[in-house]
């Protein structure tokens, strides 16, 4: 096990909109405008954002992420879930395949997606570098340790290993509250032994 640590972030609600669903919200020739880096390389949060509706309720101000998907996929935690009266699978972020259906407006143009909605697994995004030193692969499942006022060890961790990725673990708005954990906390990982 490394005792190196790596930075936690808390993932609040948001939406990967596909250049198709894109421009029936926004018009002909949207594109979306980038209000601030994330983490991520290439990653951005765009200014434009949109209102997410299920059979029991409605959320407003959900932000838009860039840049444009294959598919649009909107991520919510549990909680919201409830709110909305949906019942998405906890998945990795892209795996939207028979996922929940969700009404996604502007608040003059609305869309129905038949699939994207989703609760996304905690994960961690690393390097092929990072990988070596944690000594995981790739869509390996390990636990991770976070430090917090109210400590927990999270299972079910995903690794993601990319060039293009920063060393970071995501969690969602549910998994921080749960442990009070605040924005770039520390996590340390543990490998599942078989």
């Amino acid at each position: 096990m490394s005792t190196k640590t790596i930075p936690v972030a808390i993932s609040a609600r948001h939406i990967h909109v596909s250049e198709e669903d894109l421009q029936a919200l926004f018009g002909p020739n949207a594109s979306l405008t980038k209000d601030f880096d994330l983490s991520q390389p290439g990653q951005y949060a765009a200014k434009e954002r949109v209102s997410i509706e299920g059979p029991k309720g409605v959320i407003h101000n959900v932000r838009i992420l860039g840049p444009v998907r294959p598919a649009t996929q909107v991520e919510v935690s549990k909680t919201d879930a409830l709110k909305l009266g949906i019942n998405p699978p906890l998945r990795q972020s892209g795996d939207v395949k028979n996922s929940a259906s969700i009404k996604i407006s502007n608040g003059e143009q609305a869309i129905t997606i038949k699939q994207g909605a989703i609760i996304a697994q905690a994960h961690i995004h690393m390097t092929e570098q990072d990988a070596k030193e944690f000594n995981v692969e790739n869509n390996e499942i390990v636990s991770v340790e976070v430090e917090s006022e109210r400590p927990i060890t999270m299972r079910g961790v995903v690794v993601r290993v990319s060039k293009d990725f920063s060393l970071e673990m995501h969690i969602d708005t549910d998994e921080a509250n749960a442990g009070f954990i605040k924005q770039q906390a520390k996590g340390t990982i543990f490998k599942i032994t078989k």
